[in-house]
């Protein structure tokens, strides 16, 4: 199922709903409008998601062996990472790992217990594969320096919880060990600090004004009206699913909807009323910018929802993507909610491409290839018997098989 482009994806060739006081423009400025749009499935955006099954547990998992001695790590040390990994409970870490040969290696240790153990290391082709990976990362640091200062840059107090950048740490590209990895080498930016809370948290040091632009600002500046640029009055890039059925009342209210003044994200919007269209406006901005500042326009919606206090947004701010599904796209798929940025596909390509997310796509081929081959029978393990003094003793009840 194909998306088309709806026809407000620009304000119009006059801005003067903008400043009018007739109609739904004077009430969104002075109230919420009571409007409902239904959610339509999209299959091809979903497929979006699917596609990547697996694929950030797998990535995961080959960071902390790759970094491991001889990269190779019994499953009792990779196993406390489990609820980093976004794999359902009940499957044990061991049996999801097997399913892919074609990255993963089994051979059996013995600890200092005498207790034979299962441990995994990685493939030629996926130890290959991470080289690149971290090549790739090291030549684009400074996108990511900049792609983190602006979601800190959101912020009400330039304070983010771990916890919380640790929720957004895949979609933003951030190496698994950002926190020692990567912050230490820019103490000029960031400073870790100790919340009130009592929880650990990543303070910016430092306001770069160049960066306080946002990407619709930038794109505004050759798709949009010179009058309606003057005046604020920035329109969202809309597109609905093939189908999607549009009532007079809500097509009325969503037009002048987009003449309302758009509020930059990065600016202090304290002054705006939570209960007016307006705001709800710039709600949806603060949301359009980070899913712009993700390299694959899309985040679980989980991951926003503890972002209320630092973005200082009112109360269910989510619900603006139900309200809003033309700019944004709710995929159920994966037993979660996925909400994905329309204008950022052409179908279920990505129309701006990161570097890593090739090297992601490289991966979920090998995924893809590890499960043919198993199911070919072509899955075998390597046994070793060695005994891995530097590991403490596991008692057969505390190892997974």
């Amino acid at each position: 199922m194909t998306s088309r482009w709806f026809i407000f994806n620009k304000v119009g060739s006059s801005g003067f709903l903008c400043k009018s006081q007739s109609g739904f423009s004077y009430q969104q400025k002075c109230s919420l409008v009571n409007v409902k749009l239904k959610w339509v499935k999209d299959e091809t955006l979903d497929t979006v998601v699917t596609v990547e099954k697996d694929l950030k547990a797998a990535c995961t998992l080959v960071t902390l062996l790759s970094s491991a001695p001889q990269s190779c790590l019994p499953i009792y040390h990779l196993s406390r990472h489990h609820g980093q990994l976004g794999l359902p409970r009940d499957l044990k870490l061991s049996t999801f790992i097997r399913r892919y040969p074609s990255i993963f290696l089994e051979s059996h240790i013995l600890d200092t217990g005498g207790t034979r153990v299962p441990c995994f290391s990685l493939t030629r082709e996926a130890l290959e594969l991470r080289k690149e990976e971290l090549h790739v990362l090291e030549q684009n640091k400074r996108d990511l320096l900049n792609r983190l200062h602006k979601l800190f840059m959101l912020t009400r107090d330039w304070t983010l919880p771990l916890q919380t950048i640790d929720q957004l740490r895949w979609d933003f590209g951030l190496p698994y060990d950002y926190h020692r990895s990567f912050i230490p080498r820019h103490p000029d930016v960031f400073s870790f600090v100790r919340l009130p809370d009592q929880r650990d948290g990543l303070k910016l040091k430092i306001w770069d004004d160049d960066l306080a632009v946002s990407e619709l600002q930038k794109n505004s500046a050759s798709q949009q009206q010179e009058e309606d640029l003057n005046s604020g009055c920035l329109a969202f890039p809309i597109r609905f699913t093939r189908g999607f059925g549009l009532k007079r009342k809500c097509m009325e209210w969503l037009k002048e909807w987009q003449r309302l003044p758009y509020t930059c994200p990065y600016s202090d919007a304290s002054h705006l009323d939570p209960r007016t269209d307006v705001s709800e406006k710039r709600i949806v901005g603060v949301f359009h910018e980070l899913l712009q500042l993700t390299i694959q326009k899309k985040t679980e919606r989980k991951n926003v929802s503890n972002l209320r206090k630092p973005l200082a947004l009112p109360q269910k701010f989510t619900k603006v993507f139900e309200r809003h599904p033309g700019i944004f796209y709710i995929s159920k798929k994966c037993d979660t909610q996925t909400v994905i940025l329309r204008e950022a596909y052409d179908g279920k390509q990505l129309l701006q491409r990161h570097p890593l997310v090739e090297i992601r796509e490289k991966y979920a081929i090998m995924l893809r290839e590890g499960l043919l081959d198993r199911s070919k029978g072509l899955y075998k393990k390597t046994i070793r018997v060695d005994h891995m003094e530097e590991y403490p003793s596991k008692s057969a009840c505390d190892v997974e098989i």
